[in-house]
């Protein structure tokens, strides 16, 4: 008997296309594909006979039968495994919010810290300018005045009382 190419060892998707072609798994374009091949390829030709003929051997092996035992126990064992995938799984569903809710919120609290102390210790750039502001908007007025002591003189006579704030330059 003629040994196969040694290619076809290291095409595994072929063998699987082969034996969904001998199962009649494949659809009609996949089948006609691999008769066009089968068509050109003696060694595809050669692959398929040895696959047909081993589906022969597996047919004439002995059938064992198993007794009710070995049935039981198998569903048994499915069964039993079935629930400690599942006692197991429970509490892992659990977890994700567990495991990752505390350091959220500490992550939260941390950045909320954070930007409070800047606020708190970073001085605002624009605080000395809000202070100073009633001057800088009076200051063409007070640029003709000339002399501070002009205006304290002024304001001593009562002169600036009777404005009110809105007034007041």
């Amino acid at each position: 008997m003629h040994s196969p190419d040694p290619s076809f060892a290291d095409d595994p998707q072929l063998t699987a296309d082969l034996v969904a072609y001998l199962d009649g798994e494949l659809d009609a374009e996949a089948s006609r594909l691999i008769e066009e091949r089968l068509a050109s390829d003696p060694q595809v030709r050669q692959r398929l006979v040895l696959l047909e003929r081993t589906w022969d051997l597996l047919d004439e092996l002995p059938r064992v039968c198993v007794g009710d035992v070995f049935t039981r126990s198998t569903i048994e064992m499915v069964a039993v495994k079935q629930e400690e995938d599942l006692a197991g799984t429970a509490p892992a569903r659990r977890r994700p919010w567990r495991r990752y809710l505390l350091p959220a919120v500490g992550l939260a609290a941390a950045a909320l810290a954070g930007w409070l102390g800047v606020q708190l210790a970073w001085p605002d750039p624009n605080h000395k300018l809000l202070q100073d502001l009633p001057v800088v908007e009076n200051l063409d007025a007070y640029q003709q005045v000339g002399d501070i002591d002009f205006l304290r003189r002024l304001h001593a006579e009562g002169l600036f009382a009777e404005e009110d704030e809105s007034d007041a330059f």
